[in-house]
């Protein structure tokens, strides 16, 4: 539905319509003549791409009787998901963040840890648990994120036709000049149901020949050819709700889908965290730093380059959640200890020098925080070294 001004009649009917926002400071930095755009998914009412599906599924499935207000169980394997009312079981890997799993407490869900290390196909991995516990489990339903059709018809239906909108409605000028269409998306791909379905939108009824970037973090296997996947083969990453160690039936691998790949790392990921914060405002969560990453190497490439030097192209970059559910994340908490102090922090050490000494003027205050901090210690979540810093 397209954004009302009215009062909504409740939260659900704010899931999606998110802004696309010119990333114009980065593009500077970076020496670019095409227009770069950030599709800004953490304005959802649930705050992140995830939203989208997660409606769907769950209106499809009541269409068709599976789930039944109060007798199903929605239980899911992800990295963070959303629900509509119904009694909700979560399990999730240990490495994800603190954050996710307080929310979905908060909005009443159980939440159940798994071993990271865990094989998908494994019986510990949150797809097996999940499993076990429909199984055992009376009313338990899995919708099923990476084989359900309604995930990236979503993005079809929703996200793709958004971003659509927005490009051809804004008018070139010679400011800011635009080829009034979708000349490239790039997108990360985990369950591969956001680029499968915004890239089929795109391609279907606005521009078959807009280039599609697929992202994917070094120790996944998703992107194609597999070659690429040799360098990192088997490794951890920590950015979270990208990549896995199985090809999930909604991704599409066909080039007519996704045309290219590219792989990166936790440590470009999260500098472009950096950037996104810093120069532009915007506060995203690890992936969104995977696929601004990507897409600054792939325009940077022998395929790419051309479109970067090209006034009026436009390149969207899918920004797919919130730094809000990272906060207490290593590699944020690194990140906020490490940035560098405004050209005002002198200034105000000077004047507040004569001060109490409980007034703090540098990052003291947060870094005993950060040394002091726990976690909770509950049954359904071990107490796993998942999260680690990294060098």
């Amino acid at each position: 539905m397209p954004y009302s001004p009215s009062v909504l009649n409740n939260a659900l009917e704010a899931v999606g319509n998110t802004p696309l926002i010119r990333l114009d400071k980065i593009a500077e930095q970076e020496g670019l003549q095409c227009n770069l755009l950030g599709k800004v998914e953490y304005t959802s009412a649930g705050g992140s791409v995830k939203d989208r599906i997660a409606k769907r599924m769950v209106e499809e499935a009541e269409k068709d009787n599976k789930l039944i207000p109060g007798q199903s169980v929605v239980i899911e394997p992800t990295s963070g998901n959303t629900d509509k009312g119904y009694s909700v079981i979560i399990t999730m890997p240990n490495k994800m963040s603190l954050e996710k799993e307080a929310a979905l407490r908060a909005l009443g869900a159980e939440v159940v840890r798994t071993p990271t290390e865990a094989a998908w196909d494994s019986p510990d991995s949150h797809i097996g648990v999940a499993l076990k516990l429909q199984r055992e489990i009376p009313g338990g339903i899995i919708l099923d994120q990476y084989r359900n059709l309604n995930n990236p018809l979503a993005h079809e239906l929703t996200t793709g036709p958004e971003i659509i909108d927005a490009v051809t409605s804004t008018p070139s000028t010679t400011a800011k000049p635009s080829s009034e269409k979708v000349d490239v998306l790039v997108a990360g791909a985990g369950t591969g149901g956001t680029i499968t379905g915004i890239s089929r939108a795109i391609k279907k009824t606005h521009n078959r020949d807009c280039i599609v970037v697929g992202v994917d973090p070094k120790g996944s296997i998703l992107a194609c050819p597999d070659t690429l996947n040799v360098e990192g083969a088997g490794s951890l990453y920590i950015v979270e709700g990208i990549g896995y160690d199985f090809i999930p039936d909604v991704l599409s691998r066909d080039t007519a889908d996704v045309n290219s790949w590219i792989k990166t790392d936790d440590e470009e990921s999260f500098e472009a965290v950096r950037k996104l914060m810093r120069l532009e405002g915007l506060l995203v969560g690890g992936s969104s730093g995977s696929a601004l990453s990507g897409a600054l190497r792939w325009l940077k490439s022998a395929e790419g380059k051309c479109i970067a030097e090209k006034k009026g192209a436009n390149v969207v970059v899918l920004l797919a959640d919130g730094i809000r559910n990272y906060m207490s994340k290593p590699w944020f908490l690194k990140m906020a200890l490490e940035a560098e102090p405004s050209p005002l922090a002198k200034r105000i050490s000077d004047i507040l020098k004569e001060s109490p000494s409980q007034v703090q003027t540098d990052s003291e205050t947060l870094a005993e925080g950060i040394k002091t901090r726990t976690q909770p210690n509950v049954t359904n979540r071990p107490d796993a070294p998942d999260e680690v810093t990294r060098k």
